[in-house]
């Protein structure tokens, strides 16, 4: 076996897919079925069941799959540490985000940073917060970058930013006249709020409970852009991260107006394995896009 079949098979592990597997690693489907067998081959015992759908690891593969991934992780880190010594940073970085975090944002920064460091790749995923947690604690990822970070025993955080709240409402709304609202200004109002399992759901009831406002909670979403189209069209408002709605407010399809007396704000930050050495390509990506928080 070489490092390329092991990576092979681990990506089909971690994306519970051949096709996908193969995608990411630029090679036909064909080829990483093979990368499969060889491994089955090589340990002579079967590491996927194929008979379920989607397939799941037997307790083999689940053996396989966590050691492999520890492999990875330490060529990875020496390949860029000898990468360094010459000065030249390349290699992949693996990163997972909530959606709400922001396709332009996250676009623009792995263009800058490719365009830095040509010779370095970064694979992006877009995940619910609770499956980048997974994802980072599991070693799929690098990092993860998610609001409202938790530090945990096997967890560590780099904070990036803290994100003002606003309230957002339809450009017709009677509050969208206002320069500033406070909490005791929704009181009663039609109100579109997140999951309730969400930190930021969370957050926002605390918020409004600490200074007795009761809302009514006409619609639930699980992300950022089903919450504004619900607003578009007048079903009520909303407390949103303000760097989420600039479009939209630029464009005057919403209206955005401070939070004050106290305000609100959602805290940004990088998640990572607690004791994980990064390779210094990770490195230079934490980097910039903490120079990237620093200029919101």
């Amino acid at each position: 076996m070489n490092i390329d079949t092991i990576r092979i098979f681990c990506d089909v592990v971690q994306h519970q897919s051949f096709s996908r597997g193969a995608t990411v690693n630029d090679v036909s489907q064909s080829a990483a079925t093979q990368s499969v067998h060889r491994v089955e081959r090589h340990f002579g015992v079967q590491l996927i069941d194929r008979s379920k759908r989607p397939f799941v690891l037997t307790p083999e593969g689940r053996t396989c799959y966590e050691g492999f991934r520890e492999v990875l992780d330490l060529y990875d880190a020496v390949e860029a540490r000898v990468r360094s010594l010459r000065q030249e940073i390349g290699g992949l970085v693996r990163v997972a985000a909530i959606y709400s975090i922001g396709l332009h944002e996250m676009a623009r920064c792995m263009q800058d940073f490719m365009r830095k460091y040509p010779k370095t790749k970064v694979r992006l995923e877009y995940l619910r917060p609770n499956k980048v947690y997974d994802a980072v604690l599991n070693a799929e990822v690098d990092l993860g970058v998610v609001s409202y970070p938790a530090t945990t025993p096997d967890l560590g955080v780099i904070p990036l930013r803290s994100e003002k709240m606003v309230m957002v409402c339809h450009p017709e709304h009677v509050l969208a006249r206002q320069t500033a609202v406070t909490a005791e200004h929704l009181q009663g109002e039609d109100f579109i709020g997140f999951d309730r399992n969400l930190n930021i759901r969370k957050e926002i009831d605390r918020y409004l409970r600490q200074r007795s406002v009761h809302v009514q909670v006409v619609m639930e979403f699980d992300n950022i852009e089903t919450i504004k189209q619900a607003i578009g069209i007048g079903a009520g408002v909303s407390i949103l991260p303000e760097p989420t709605v600039r479009e939209e407010t630029k464009n005057e399809l919403l209206s955005a107006v401070r939070l004050i007396a106290p305000e609100l704000h959602r805290p940004i930050g990088i998640i990572h394995r607690e004791r994980k050495v990064f390779a210094p390509t990770v490195g230079k990506f934490i980097e910039l896009l903490q120079e990237i928080g620093a200029g919101e």
